[in-house]
């Protein structure tokens, strides 16, 4: 499992759907995920504060009440372009949910994202073509060379 952070929340050129870019912590590749968009909406909003609460922000206290902590959450597979992901709760509880899911409640607790290595050595994508100035340069330059990418680009392409 390789550790990941998101890049950047952008919304894909033609289908107007958005898309998360994950860029692995240690390395030099990166993945889109394609979300929903109640979930990107929650991505975008970003890390629980006291001032915003989302229904999602009841898991962490119901997983606590329930004796236990919420890890983080793995993207297990890529399945003919679908992605699988886990919520990891500790004493190896591992439950299955959507990834835009998972990647909602991960932005939003700051959880550990970690992503199977061979979904990286299937579709990852070096960060440095889709982000030619670096993945810390200005928000509105990272978003326009990334339109670039994704005007070529489709959910089939990952399949």
């Amino acid at each position: 499992m390789r550790a990941m952070r998101v890049l950047r929340l952008v919304v894909h050129a033609r289908s107007r759907q958005p898309v998360l870019i994950l860029g692995e912590v240690d390395g030099e590749r990166c993945v889109p995920v394609f979300l929903r968009p109640a979930q990107a909406e929650v991505i975008s909003v970003g890390p629980r504060d006291d001032e915003t609460s989302l229904s999602q922000d009841v898991l962490l206290p119901v997983i606590e009440a329930l004796g236990a902590r919420l890890e983080g959450i793995e993207i297990t597979s890529l399945v003919d372009g679908v992605f699988a992901a886990d919520l990891v709760i500790s004493g190896g509880v591992r439950v299955a949910v959507k990834p835009s899911d998972a990647l909602a409640i991960a932005v939003r607790e700051t959880l550990p994202v970690g992503m199977a290595e061979e979904i990286l050595d299937e579709v990852g994508q070096p960060t440095a073509e889709l982000f030619p100035n670096g993945s810390d340069a200005p928000p509105a330059e990272q978003l326009r060379e990334f339109k670039e990418f994704l005007d070529d680009v489709s959910p089939d392409d990952f399949r």
